[in-house]
This record gives C-alpha cells, sequence and structure tokens, in this order.
C-alpha cells in the first residue's frame, strides 16, 4: 500500500505549486485535444435505425428531440442477460439529472442497449436512473458502431477501440452524432475503452486522494465494482 510523506507546510506548498504547474499544463493539452475532437470531420449516417423506446418505436433521428446533437452512451446489456454489466452500471450513475443541462446547450442524451426494452426499464427503475434507455435489439446500430460483435465476428475488421482484435461479443462505448439543417445525420465521435473514463465521476473524485483508485493489486481494474445497490 501507498503510504504518502509527511513533511511540514512549506515543503507541501512548494511540491503543490510545482504540482499546479503541471495541472495547467495538462488541462491546456486537454482543450487543445478537445479542439481537435469538435474539429473532426462527419460521416453521413445512410441506414435507417429504429430502436424500441418507451413512447413507442423511433428511429434515430427521434432521439434528437428538438436538438442538433446527440450522445449516445453504448450500454452493455445483451439480449439474454439478466442485469446490465456492473462497470457500465457505475458509469450510467453519472448521467442521471445531465440530460437537462445538455439539453440547454442543445444536445440530446441517451443509453443504447441490445436487451428488449422491458428489462431496460425495469433495470433502469430498479437503479433510480432518470435518462431515456432504449432497445436496438432489432437493429444493427451496436455492431456499426462498434461495441457489439455478434459471436465474437468482427463484420468489418475494425476491432473494438479500432485496435482490429475483438474479444467479447458486447463492450462499452459512447458516440455523438449532430443533425444537419437538412435533417440529415452524421457520425462525430466515437470512443471506448479508457477514452471512457473521463466521463465517470467516482473514479476523478478517487484521483483526488492519496490512495487513489486502488486497482493494482486486483484480478482486473475493476474487480471491486458492484451494482449501486449490491455493495
Amino acid at each position: 500500500m501507498h503510504t504518502p510523506k509527511i513533511v511540514s507546510q512549506a515543503e507541501w506548498l512548494t511540491a503543490r505549486k510545482a504540482l499546479l504547474a503541471k495541472g495547467k499544463a495538462f488541462t491546456k493539452a486537454r482543450d487543445r485535444l478537445a479542439a481537435e475532437r469538435r474539429a473532426l470531420p462527419l460521416v453521413r449516417v445512410e441506414k435507417t435505425y429504429r430502436f424500441q423506446t418507451a413512447s413507442g418505436e423511433q428511429g434515430l433521428d427521434d432521439l434528437f428531440g428538438a436538438h442538433s446533437q446527440l450522445i449516445v452512451q453504448h450500454f452493455m446489456f445483451g439480449p439474454d442477460w439478466a442485469e446490465g454489466c456492473p462497470s457500465c452500471s457505475f458509469w450510467a450513475d453519472n448521467f442521471n439529472g445531465t440530460d437537462a443541462h445538455l439539453g440547454a446547450r442543445n444536445t440530446a442524451f441517451v443509453a443504447v442497449s441490445n436487451a428488449p426494452l422491458e428489462k431496460l426499464l425495469a433495470y433502469k427503475e430498479r437503479l433510480g436512473w432518470t435518462f431515456n434507455w432504449v432497445s436496438a435489439a432489432d437493429s444493427t446500430f451496436s455492431a456499426d458502431f462498434g461495441v457489439t460483435f455478434p459471436a465474437g465476428n468482427d463484420a468489418d475488421g475494425r476491432g473494438y477501440n479500432y485496435t482490429g482484435k475483438v474479444s467479447g461479443e458486447e463492450k462499452p462505448g459512447l458516440s455523438v452524432f449532430y443533425r444537419l439543417p437538412d435533417k440529415s445525420i452524421c457520425h462525430s465521435y466515437s470512443t471506448y475503452a479508457r477514452g471512457l473514463d473521463f466521463l465517470n465521476a467516482t473514479y476523478h473524485l478517487l484521483d483526488l486522494t492519496p490512495m487513489g483508485r486502488d486497482e493494482a493489486g486486483l484480478s482486473f481494474t475493476m474487480a471491486w465494482v458492484k451494482r449501486r445497490d449490491q455493495y
């Protein structure tokens, strides 16, 4: 276990100022990366996707509501699973209430999974989530955006997280879409694996502590994570 060094207040202040300089450099680098992300070119979504929702069957266009931007959380919940992925549930705990703030900036938010809608809505009620959650059970949406690999197959050879490799049928991710004035929809961005890190406030709070995430000795990184109602 990591044991922090104990020093005088003056020594701590010197160390903290040095870290502050590094933090400012990181913030500026992150701002530059965000600008490059926003500058990525767009790709038109040519397929017509249909989703099962609490309001009936809807298309991708409907998920935008009145907004021109849409963020999709690819939530791991396979068709025959009894529960949603505990890690995706860990992430989803961060999303309650965010849709109102996103809406104020012309952006909609939705979680999409491959399980039947009734399973999603029951699990959503169990964990007290309020964000929109829809089923892509009858479409190729999840496969087309790099998070579902039926029978471990990768039709286009892209692999998970653009690696050309696949491990497992269901993976987490996030995709962003933009609706042009002519109502056509474009895909602007997707991220997977550690690219999802910045969405998890609990991890970032732990990063502020002396022990941090404290996962080094575990059998795998998130072995400690449980669904919120199972601790």
